[in-house]
Order: structure tokens, then C-alpha cells, then sequence
């Protein structure tokens, strides 16, 4: 056989190793046996060209494929490892030949094909039709068979175990029971029937118009409840009645929370296609809170009209719909000791308002006549809120004190509270409650005789609070005559004015900051001070110009002079100079000496010393006009009493506080945290406490002394002798007292503070009169069998500064401010220093206060701004409305 002919390979067993081994024969050159040759699958792509003289097999590379594709194979398969991929070239790294190559085996299949196989760039990562098709089918499958799951398992509530609220029990100081209020469950279930169809149709109207026809839900409302708690706010309105009825039904729990708002919808979806809408309705009316302790419309009709729900009038009906949105800011009575803003005027306004709107809505809505709704255009009359005994006396003003402390100073809401549970151990003392109570009382029956003098002695009201100073606990407060009669607490704010009791946070300013330099300009004058001692001379001249701190005479936006008057128009100190010492000036309450103390100070470093002291920033008024320093401002009974326990303390600042600690039923979950700033120096408080001992010694307090013990206190005394103070210290207890005519009828929107001439058959009421009395002896019994302590020794501060300006010639009749020219007309007076609407006005009743000047008397006080007729009438005579007088025009 020729050498150049191929002997044609054998058949060959074990697979593709031996067909490899067979084919290692081949000569160079050749080309590898057709496939079916040798019965390798090898061999597909191989062309077979037989001995010398021979035909090939198959026609070329296109029969070859058709050959390849009858035996089976449809496609090229990717090389081999040895064969090679291209035509005449080796067939793999260690042998010669040529193969096509043969495709990669597939992967296995699966079940997502995500990243997609075989795509490339982008397309590899969008998912194809049917893997969103699929994922979409599977998750809503699922949230169904969830949805069916939690649908099974809640179950509709009974009415009958909702709203069981719990006890709050209040403790004394020394542990033992208060009382226990203020979670009972105040609620009588009545049957639809019962409730008026125009208290159904106000709730419908201005809660969910579509209640009769709706599912029970409100998708959007929900979506916007989880989105906000998502986002970490609170849920949102918009709930159905239904959802609302569930909610009360609920109380168990009320967190704020995802999965409870699901479990509220889940529960409302089977209320609503479970329960009738006559049902739901009743149970949402009988559930509901319309405050005043009360659940339910039964218990709101007998708490706001004593009276039976089912004979509510539309007006009322629209009345205690308006309470279901927060009868703390709709209860005409007011809840400011649950928030300042919550008072009855603004809950008389913001009552009236929605209860016209829920009106409006139900004529609209085909519920009521437009005849039938035109006989509701005021407030229904509304019974005092306070009937339960057990809050009779000052106990129910020491627990919503107590209250308002725990909403305004920890994570006990409000709601919390009403829920009840909890044990709240407050700072009050039984003993010194009772003591200040009896010292009120006995002064009050002794001297205010309103059968006797009906104008002078009607509307007298008292208010009181005594603090310690070394801890700022609030041991006792005296809130007015019973908190079942007169639910305004007086130891809280009231608007009373505190006059010259200011004075001393005056003084603390002018030791420790100083006076500022007048020879400098405004800025290097903050820099450079000089620190005030008590012995500095200031004039006590009445009608005294009072003068910026450079020496420029103070004038107002009309260019008008301000003459600072006295108490009394009296003049203290030797003429013609009337020097008077700063200790002196505070013995005998003279406004001048303070108010030009106040501006050499700087009236913001006296705001700074208030606040520093304890007084809040909200209650000080007119902090840019020379008549701050001599009290304008309107702080609490509590906080005058704290304040003046700075001074008590040599400096150390402690805010009043009422409750200590707070259990529930999981352990304790409050207790009160000291927390002490020095607001001034030892000596700058010593030296003010020192020369507070000097007015009790021997000056406008001497009603204040107590026997064997050291008293610092002060007086204060208001222009229209519209209120009186005192308040006073030991180093153990610090005690204010403040009296004032106040109309107390409720049903008047624009309560005025009335003047207090002739009350109690004297001439004018001081705060050295009845304040100082009862301060007196309330502090000798709360005190007894306790140590007389002194205070410390102050060290001597500051720098004596002469103030008083050097005698000038009497001034020609040109020249004098009483000269007789034509009295000013009213436009060009009624303009005045007083603190504009927006600095002082936040009670309605004192912007409609004008009261007069000041005249006679031993305490130094404040006036109110003139009205036209006032001014006009006695030209620059007449008081300017803070203690001062106009010089009028110069500019």
C-alpha cells in the first residue's frame, strides 16, 4: 500500500480518548474521516477522501452539515480540547488537524431568569413580561392569604369592656393618699333610641358623611396615617367612624405604631361588614371621650348640661360634637393647666366656631332646617365642669397642677392620664396646704364683707404658693376659694401684674453685671460696667426725668419726655438733690431711684436676671420700656415664689416642681431629676437678700416680721390698685401672696381686672396690707417647730455710684412740663411707653384694661396706659400709664 495513503482507522471503543488515540495516526495533511466513518461523533465534520482514486464520502462542507444534521446533530458544537477551530491550522496546542469546534454544553435551567441568560448590556438586567407577571401574581397572592389570615383571627369588640379607664392615685408629700381620680370610667351605655337623631347626624355630618354607605375605611386616610408613622409622626385623621368607634374600642392599645393602626383596619374591616350601621353608630357615640372625665354621649349630656341625652337640642348636640375633636382646646371652661393656650376664651372661640361649621354642614346635608338651625348662633349654657366632691377644696387644684406638670415635663400625655394607672407622688405638703388655706380664709372672712360692699368687695380673689429653695419643690399652693366653685388657679397665672416685688431682680442685675459706662457708645458700654453696691445714690425725686444710659433724656415713638413718678407723687431723699441709697429706695418702694437704675442696666440684662431667677420669658411684658423694672410683667404666683428662692439659696436656681415620682403597673416611669444653675453669684443673691431684710425690718413689709427669725421679702403694689403682692423668704421656705378683683364669670368673653379702692374698708390695698397678713401667718404656723436659720453674711460687691445730677436752676415757666399750655389733645397722648398689644396682650382682658395713676399709699406701682378722655382732660398732670408722666412734645 502506498506510503501515501491513509490506512483508514478502526473502530474504536472507550469513547472520545480512543477516538482521539485513533485519530493520532493521521498524516499530515488529511483531513479527518467523515463523521460515521469511524462512528466517533468526532468525526461529523471530517471529510473523508479513501485511498488513491477514490471519491470523498460526501460532496463537500454543505453535505457534510446535512449529514451532520440527519444523524441528529442540528447545530455546531464547540471544539474539543485537541481539535483545532480554524482550517489548515493544528488542532490544538499539541497536535495537528482542523475541527469546527462543537457549542457549550447549556447550564442548567432556572427557575428566575434574573440576570436574564444569553442577553447583553441593559437588556441583561430588565426583567422579561413574565418574571413581573409572575412576582406581581405571587405577592398579591400572599398579602391575600395574609389579609385572610389576620381577617379570621381578629374579632369584633364589645362595646361594653370599652373605655374601662383605670384610677390615678395621688399621694402626698409623706406617702399617704391624696386621692384617687381622674381614670374613673364615667359612662352609662343607652341604646340608639336614646341619642337624638341630630346628635347622629352631627357626628356624621362633621366627621364622615358617608358613613352609611362607605365600607368602614378610608384607604386615603390610612395611607396617610402609615406614611406619616413611617416617616416617625403620629397618626393622622381622616378615620371613618368606624375606625374611630374601633379606636375607642381599642384601648388597650393606643401606641402609635404600623402594626397597630393594621390591626385597627383589619378590625374595622370586619365591624363594617359584620355590624349594622345602627350598631356602630351607638357603640361610637357610647365609646367616645367628650372630656370632663366623661365616656359617652349619656355621661357628656349630665357633665356639660345635666340633663339626659335624649333630650340634647340640636345646638347642644352640635356642642358635644365639637368636644369629640379635644375637649381640652373646645371645653369653654378652659384647660390651661394642661396648656397655657387653653384658655376659656380661646375654648369658647374655637367651641363656637366648630359648632356653627357642624351646623352649616348639617342644613347643607339635608339633616336639619335652615329654620330649626337659626335658633343656634351662641354657646349652649354650660354647667361648671367640677362636681366630683372628691376634688372639692384645694385638692383639685393640686392635681391638675400635679397633671399639667407630668404633660408639660415628661412622656405622660394627657390621654396617658385619662387612661389612668398610674401613682403620682407629689411634693405637696399636707399640713402647710391646709395652714395656707386657713390663713386665706380667715383674712378673707375677717375683712371682705361683699353683702356689706357690694362695689368694692366683690370678685376678691387670693392666690398663693410656697416653694423650698433648697430643692424647688412646691409644698403648698392656695388656687382660689374651692376647685369645685372657681376652677381658675390662682397660684397659676392670671394675669395680675406684680408691681415693685420686680424691683429686686433689678437690683441682681445692677451687682452683677453693672452699669454701663456713659461716656462710652453703645457697644464698648455692654463692655465696660461698673458692678452697683446697695450703698450706690440714685435720686428719689418724683416726676424725675428718667434718662438713657448715655444721659439723653428717655423719650417714646412720639418724642414725649417720660417723668417717672412715685407712689403717692411723694419725693424721697433731701432736696434739692433727694439722693437716696439703693437699700433706702428698696425699704420705701421708690419707682424712680429703679427705673433709672433699670436703664443704666440695660432693660435686657434686667429680662436676663428675671429669667436667670426663674421667671418664665413668656410672662414678662414690655421688657423694652423704662416701667419693666417696675413690673408690668405677669409671672405666676408658683414662680415669684421660686424666684425669690434664687435669692434664698445664694444664687441657686431650681424650677418649681410638683411631682417626685410615677408608678404604673410596669414599674416606675418617672422620677424627678434635681437640676440646680447658679443664676448669680453667692454675694450678688446675698447682698439682694440682705437688703430685702431691710423692707420686713423696717420698711413697706414690717406685716412680714416674724419673731426670732430672719425674714427677706418685698411689696408690691399695681397702678389702679388692680392687684397687691407680697412675697417673702426664709432660708427654708419662700412664700408669694397675691390679691386682685377679677371678674370671674365665665360667660363673659372680656374679663377686666377691677380696682381695689375701698376693699376690705381701706382706703387702697398695699401689698403690705391683707398680702403681707396672710403671708404673716401662714409662714409662723408652716414654720413652727422647725430651726430658725439666718442667712449668710453677705460680702461686700460693687462699686458706690453716684447717679443724682447736680442741682439746676428752677426752670422758667417756658421750660417746666407743667407749664400752662394747652392740654395736649387725645391723639397726641394716647400714644404712651406701655408695651404694645403684642408684648402684653395675651389674655383679652388686658388689652381692654385702662385703669388710672397711682396716688397715695406706702408701695411703689405700675399704671396702665391712659385712655383719650383721661389724657385729654388733665394734659401732663395725669399719669402716663406706667408710673411716669409725659413732658410732652419736644421734637
Amino acid at each position: 500500500m502506498s506510503e501515501h495513503r491513509r490506512k483508514p482507522p478502526q473502530p474504536q471503543g472507550g469513547g472520545r480518548a480512543a477516538a482521539r488515540r485513533g485519530q493520532s495516526g493521521s498524516s499530515s495533511g488529511r483531513r479527518a474521516a467523515p463523521r460515521g466513518a469511524t462512528g466517533s461523533p468526532s468525526d461529523a465534520y471530517g471529510l473523508n477522501y479513501g485511498s488513491a482514486g477514490e471519491e470523498p464520502s460526501y460532496g463537500g462542507r454543505a453535505e457534510a452539515r446535512r449529514a451532520a444534521q440527519r444523524s441528529g446533530g442540528g447545530r455546531r458544537r464547540a471544539a474539543e480540547p485537541g481539535r483545532g477551530g480554524r482550517r489548515g491550522m493544528p488542532d490544538g496546542p499539541t497536535g495537528p488537524g482542523r475541527g469546527r469546534g462543537r457549542a457549550a454544553v447549556p447550564g442548567k435551567k432556572r427557575i428566575i431568569d434574573y440576570p436574564r441568560a444569553g442577553k447583553y448590556g441593559v437588556a441583561r438586567w430588565v426583567p422579561s413580561w413574565k418574571l413581573v407577571a409572575g412576582l406581581f401574581i405571587g405577592f398579591f397572592g400572599s398579602m391575600v392569604a395574609v389579609a385572610g389570615i389576620a381577617y379570621a383571627m381578629v374579632g369584633v369588640p364589645d362595646i361594653a369592656k370599652t373605655a374601662e379607664a383605670q384610677n390615678n392615685v395621688f399621694y402626698w408629700a409623706d406617702g399617704s393618699e391624696m386621692v384617687a381620680t381622674g381614670g374613673e370610667t364615667n359612662r352609662q351605655i343607652v341604646n340608639l333610641s336614646q341619642i337624638p337623631k341630630a346628635m347622629q347626624y352631627a357626628v356624621i355630618s362633621q366627621e364622615n358623611k358617608t358613613f352609611y354607605t362607605d365600607s368602614g375605611i378610608d384607604p386615603k386616610g390610612i395611607a396617610r396615617a402609615v406614611f406619616n408613622m413611617a416617616r416617625g409622626g403620629e397618626t393622622q385623621g381622616g378615620s371613618t367612624i368606624t375606625q374611630q368607634y374601633v379606636k375607642n374600642a381599642m384601648l388597650d392599645d393606643q401606641s402609635q405604631t404600623i402594626s397597630r393602626k393594621f390591626k385597627e383596619i383589619f378590625v374595622s374591616i370586619k365591624v363594617g361588614t359584620t355590624v349594622s350601621k345602627d350598631q356602630i353608630m351607638a357603640g361610637y357615640l357610647n365609646s367616645a371621650y367628650y372630656g370632663r372625665g366623661a365616656y359617652g354621649i349619656q355621661a357628656a349630656a349630665r357633665a356639660y348640661f345635666n340633663k339626659d341625652a335624649v333630650d340634647l337640642k340640636p345646638g347642644e348636640c352640635a356642642f358635644l360634637a365639637a368636644m369629640l375633636k379635644g375637649a381640652t382646646y373646645y371645653d369653654p371652661a378652659g384647660a390651661t393647666s394642661l396648656d397655657p393656650a387653653a384658655t376659656p376664651q380661646a375654648n369658647s372661640k374655637r367651641a363656637l366656631a366648630q359648632m356653627q361649621d357642624t351646623l352649616d354642614k348639617m342644613v347643607e346635608y339635608g339633616h336639619l332646617s335652615a329654620t330649626e338651625r337659626a335658633k343656634y348662633t351662641t354657646l349652649p349654657k354650660w354647667q361648671n365642669p367640677r362636681s366630683n366632691n372628691k376634688l372639692s377644696g384645694q385638692v383639685g387644684y393640686l392635681v391638675d397642677l400635679a397633671k399639667a406638670y407630668l404633660v408639660n415635663n415628661t412622656n405622660i400625655s394627657a390621654d396617658d392620664l385619662q387612661k389612668g394607672g398610674y401613682s403620682i407622688y407629689t411634693t405637696f405638703d399636707k399640713k402647710k396646704v391646709k395652714e395656707l388655706e386657713t390663713a386665706v380664709t380667715n383674712v378673707q372672712k375677717a375683712n371682705i364683707k361683699p353683702k356689706q360692699r357690694p362695689k368694692t368687695d366683690t370678685h376678691v380673689q387670693f392666690g398663693g404658693a410656697s416653694v423650698d429653695p433648697t430643692t424647688g419643690a412646691i409644698k403648698a399652693i392656695y388656687g382660689g376659694e374651692d376647685a369645685t366653685k372657681h376652677f381658675t388657679n390662682n397660684a397659676d397665672v392670671t394675669g395680675a401684674q406684680i408691681g415693685s416685688t420686680m424691683k429686686p431682680f433689678v437690683l441682681a442685675a445692677a451687682m452683677q453685671w453693672g452699669v454701663r459706662d456713659k461716656s462710652l457708645g453703645p457697644e464698648q458700654a455692654q463692655d465696660e460696667r461698673t458692678q452697683v453696691s446697695p450703698k450706690s445714690l440714685y435720686s428719689g425725686k418724683n416726676k424725675l426725668k428718667i434718662k438713657d444710659y448715655d444721659g439723653t433724656i428717655w423719650k417714646n415713638e412720639k418724642g414725649q419726655e417720660w417723668l417717672q413718678t412715685n407712689d403717692g407723687n411723694e419725693s424721697y431723699g433731701s432736696p434739692p438733690n433727694y439722693q437716696i441709697d439703693l437699700r433706702e429706695a428698696m425699704r420705701e418702694s421708690v419707682n424712680s431711684a429703679f427705673v433709672q437704675l433699670g436703664m443704666d442696666v440695660g432693660l435686657d440684662k434686667v429680662k436676663e436676671a428675671a429669667i436667670a431667677a426663674g421667671l418664665k420669658k413668656d410672662s414678662l411684658a414690655g421688657t423694652s420700656f423704662p416701667s419693666f423694672s417696675i413690673g408690668i410683667s405677669d409671672p405666676s404666683a408658683i414662680r415669684m415664689a421660686g424666684a425669690y428662692g434664687t435669692f434664698a439659696s445664694s444664687g441657686k436656681q431650681r424650677d418649681p416642681f410638683s411631682v417626685t415620682k410615677v408608678t404604673s403597673k410596669d414599674g416606675t416611669v418617672f422620677t424627678h431629676e434635681d437640676k440646680v444653675t447658679q443664676a448669680f453669684t453667692s454675694a450678688v443673691a446675698d447682698n439682694v437678700t440682705d437688703v430685702l431684710k431691710t423692707v420686713v425690718e423696717k420698711g413697706t413689709g414690717t406685716n412680714a416680721q416674724l419673731p426670732g427669725r430672719q425674714v427677706a421679702g418685698k411689696t408690691g403694689t399695681t397702678d389702679g390698685n388692680k392687684s397687691a403682692w407680697f412675697v417673702g423668704y426664709t432660708p427654708q421656705l419662700s412664700t408669694s401672696i397675691t390679691m386682685f378683683r377679677y371678674d370671674d364669670d365665665e360667660s363673659q368673653k372680656n374679663r377686666t381686672f377691677l380696682e381695689m379702692y375701698g376693699t376690705g374698708g381701706q382706703e387702697k390695698i398695699h401689698g403690705a396690707s391683707f398680702p403681707a397678713e396672710i403671708w404673716h401667718d401662714y409662714m409662723a404656723e408652716a414654720l413652727k417647730g422647725t430651726e430658725a436659720k439666718d442667712f449668710p453674711t453677705p460680702e461686700p460687691i460693687g462699686e458706690v455710684v453716684n447717679d443724682v445730677p447736680s442741682p439746676t436752676p428752677t426752670p422758667t415757666p417756658s421750660e417746666t412740663l407743667t407749664s400752662p399750655t394747652p392740654s395736649p389733645t387725645p391723639s397726641e397722648t394716647l400714644t404712651s411707653p406701655s408695651p404694645t398689644a403684642s408684648e402684653s396682650c395675651r389674655f383679652s382682658w388686658q388689652c381692654t384694661d385702662t385703669g388710672g395713676t397711682d396716688t397715695g399709699g406706702t408701695d411703689g406701682g405700675v399704671t396702665s396706659t391712659p385712655t383719650a378722655t383721661e389724657s385729654s382732660g388733665n394734659g401732663n398732670t395725669r399719669g402716663n400709664g406706667n408710673g411716669g408722666l409725659f413732658g410732652g412734645s419736644t421734637g
